[in-house]
């Protein structure tokens, strides 16, 4: 960048912005460091870990947006909550259903897409969930899938916090041959 700016008076703009790029970078690097730290020090952030796809900020946010578990009476509401489920459309004999809510925490909701999608596309090591969301990849297409992954994630989540178990990657069954 110096090099395009140096017979002109914009490498002074141009030296100010790289600097404060670096300075934004480096406060980066430590909040991300002190993330990392944070949930290690956490027990239960530690087991949301395990689940494939979720790291230290979806562990974090997820422990911090549900706060109370015991306030969602089945684990299947937590998604429903965040708004990853389809919105119904009803009335008289017409009987819709749409595209998701998107009611409740849009940054958990996005948080859960993210890791959801990481699991299906970067994480290398077969897992039942992985299976399962391919098997819905195959049938009703990636998207769908990634959304369908994200909410499973959350119901995981909260059933690993009110149980207190660990993620169970499953057995991997050899195909049934013909």
């Amino acid at each position: 960048m110096r090099e395009l700016t140096a017979d002109t008076d914009l490498h002074v703009v141009t030296d100010t912005l790289l600097a404060a790029r670096r300075g934004l970078r480096e406060q980066f690097g430590r909040l991300d460091d002190l993330l990392v730290k944070l949930a290690r020090q956490d027990e239960l952030t530690r087991r949301f870990m395990t689940v494939p796809g979720v790291g230290p900020l979806v562990a974090l946010t997820f422990r911090a947006t549900v706060d109370v578990p015991t306030r969602f009476m089945r684990s299947r509401t937590v998604g429903a909550h965040f708004g990853l489920t389809p919105r119904k459309q009803q009335s008289g004999e017409v009987d819709r259903s749409g595209r998701i809510s998107r009611w409740g925490d849009a940054m958990m909701r996005s948080l859960l897409y993210e890791g959801a999608q990481v699991l299906l596309t970067r994480v290398k090591r077969w897992s039942a969930l992985k299976a399962w969301a391919m098997q819905v990849a195959r049938r009703r297409g990636h998207k769908k899938a990634i959304i369908a992954l994200a909410r499973k994630i959350a119901v995981i989540l909260h059933r690993m916090w009110i149980d207190g178990t660990e993620f169970e990657w499953g057995e991997r069954r050899q195909p049934a041959s013909l």
